[in-house]
């Protein structure tokens, strides 16, 4: 099993962890002790961190499967304590997961980009499909001015590109 220090070393895995939960989740990982459970005030004092900060990463890293609890109830007070532990073994699929999205995404608005026309106004920096560009005369609702066409080539080489790259990366090109 990969040690958080290991995880946090890899800069691809760094800089997609900083993405998700900023700087001060990196530091609730690093100092995150072993392998055991904690609550998140346990967290908090044990690590030095902010406990709005370590739920607030606690709770994003369990949305993506990173993090589990376990709920433990008091029987005499009712009050439910979470008992938190990472699951960073998980990384790369969630990583995967998140390509995949992300290349459907893409995939969806080349396809949009490859099957409309556009035109755009040039005095409010605005772009319109053909049918918006037909219902309004090729003049602009904002400011009446003439609609040019708009060339999105260079958007579209771009989204290609980028498509074509994650599924490389996904190994499914």
């Amino acid at each position: 099993m990969v040690s958080v220090a290991e995880l946090l070393d890899d800069p691809a895995i760094n800089a997609y962890l900083r993405r998700m939960i900023g700087d001060d989740g990196i530091e609730v990982l690093r100092r995150f002790p072993g392998d055991e459970e904690h609550s998140d005030e346990e967290l908090a004092e044990i690590t030095g961190i902010n406990l709005n900060t370590v739920r607030h990463t606690l709770y994003t890293l369990y949305e993506k499967r990173l993090a589990e609890y376990r709920r433990l109830k008091n029987v005499e007070t009712g009050w439910l304590t979470y008992l938190w532990h990472l699951r960073l073994d998980r990384i790369y699929d969630v990583i995967e997961e998140d390509l995949r999205d992300a290349v459907e995404k893409l995939g969806a608005r080349l396809a949009y980009e490859e099957t409309n026309d556009f035109y755009m106004c040039r005095d409010c920096s605005v772009i319109y499909t053909f049918a918006d560009a037909a219902d309004w005369s090729f003049t602009c609702p904002n400011c009446d001015a003439t609609l040019e066409h708009f060339d999105n080539e260079l958007l579209v080489a771009a989204l290609r590109k980028r498509v074509e790259k994650i599924r490389e990366s996904l190994g499914s090109a």
